[in-house]
């Protein structure tokens, strides 16, 4: 495909409630969609097995056992780019993200399709505030593992990604499965050159949304990974460094 072509990418685990809802909400904009089965259990694989049974524009992606939302993505990613597409847009399953801001998602990616365009959350009353205070500590040592305050948010499942680069990049590093990837992929897109650009959109907790987020195993993971990509930051220092010094 020469031109511009994205698809959804949507991981799935055990989001049968919200899942239908989803598809029928990013169909109205003419995109294709790409679920990925992180072994979910039979209620929601039979809802999947349906949706991409049914419907032409939606294909399905199989892992087993669970592997994490990580692994999930990253699947998707590889069958996107084996399809041909050229960019990705990665959303949440269980209902958090507004599909209505797609369009401008997709209008920014055409702006900037070398850039990857990471949503930038405006938050209502429902964010757990454990969870809201949780992202600010993230968002200090991602802006420290760039030497940049260019990535605004680096937790947000909603985003687009430009393929080429991302495929290059799962193909030479070792990147976390779990809820660690979301921020770890951008930080390493970063070292790479790949510009991160931030698009304010609505955020929501629905009320029978399910989460899968361990809040102490998850942040542990979290935190390992920050001390991982620290010392990567101190080996690439310089070269950071004088890229904040040409673009100044």
């Amino acid at each position: 495909m020469s031109e511009q072509q994205t698809v959804v990418v949507i991981p799935v685990y055990n989001h049968a409630h919200a899942i239908v809802g989803l598809v029928e909400r990013i169909a109205v904009h003419g995109l294709p969609c790409l679920l990925v089965d992180d072994g979910s259990g039979a209620e929601c694989a039979t809802v999947l097995d349906q949706l991409a049974a049914q419907r032409e524009s939606v294909n399905l992606v199989r892992l087993s056992p669970n592997q994490g939302k990580g692994a999930a993505v990253m699947a998707g990613m590889r069958e996107a780019g084996r399809l041909g597409y050229s960019h990705v847009l990665q959303i949440d399953a269980d209902g958090q993200h507004d599909s209505d801001d797609i369009p401008g998602f997709l209008a920014d990616s055409k702006r900037w399709p070398a850039d990857v365009i990471g949503g930038s959350p405006i938050y209502d009353e429902s964010v757990p505030k454990g969870r809201l205070y949780g992202r600010y500590l993230t968002h200090v040592w991602v802006w420290i593992n760039t030497l940049s305050l260019q990535i605004k948010d680096s937790m947000c499942g909603f985003r687009v990604y430009p393929l080429e680069a991302t495929l290059a990049l799962l193909d030479r590093a070792n990147l976390g499965k779990r809820m660690d990837f979301d921020v770890e992929i951008l930080v390493r897109l970063h070292w790479a050159g790949v510009r991160v650009r931030d698009r304010p959109t609505r955020v929501i907790y629905p009320e029978d949304g399910v989460s899968h987020f361990q809040v102490w195993r998850d942040n542990a993971r979290i935190s390992k990974m920050h001390t991982k990509l620290f010392f990567g930051m101190l080996l690439r220092s310089p070269t950071l460094l004088l890229r904040k010094f040409r673009s100044a």
